[in-house]
């Protein structure tokens, strides 16, 4: 993940390496070809979903603010995953996902130039989460699911922290 600073004490964390969500589909896709089942609480990546990691250089974070912006209109939703999870045959498992989640939206009525919608609360909360989870982990891991016209392709999402 890239991390820009704006300031000194400002860090800011971009959601933007597709080689893992690649990775996590070509699982999927390998299992349904070869008529494998999944393992015994996975949950495999489903087509209209990607997985972002981040890195962590410093643990002592309080958060600031989302940045984000939706070329279109569509839904994406941000999960969170509480463990450790390494793309080194270790799966995703549905155990390992946070509550709150993270929400924003641009309705397919509402001009492409139109700001985009969120939970508030629930942005805010997720943030803090994040920083809070950030004091014990290094690295965390992020399911974006897009629905109602969303693609990856027309997402820019960071999170800003101060230290």
């Amino acid at each position: 993940m890239d991390n820009t600073d704006a300031s000194p004490n400002t860090m800011v964390l971009k959601f933007k390496d597709t080689a893992l969500t690649e990775m996590m589909h070509l699982r999927a896709s390998s299992l349904q070809r070869s008529g494998r089942k999944r393992q015994d609480g996975e949950r495999l990546l489903l087509p209209n979903e990607a997985i972002y990691r981040l890195d962590f250089p410093t643990q002592e974070l309080h958060f600031s603010q989302w940045h984000f912006s939706l070329k279109a209109y569509g839904r994406v939703t941000v999960t969170g995953i509480s463990q450790h999870w390494t793309p080194d045959l270790t799966n995703l498992m549905t155990r390992q996902l946070l509550e709150p989640i993270g929400a924003f939206w641009r309705n397919a009525g509402d001009p492409e130039d139109s700001p985009l919608q969120w939970l508030e609360a629930d942005m805010q909360e997720f943030g803090e989460r994040i920083a809070e989870l950030a004091k014990v982990r290094k690295v965390m891991y992020f399911l974006f699911s897009f629905k109602d016209g969303a693609e990856a392709a027309n997402l820019s999402c960071s999170v800003e922290f101060t230290h």
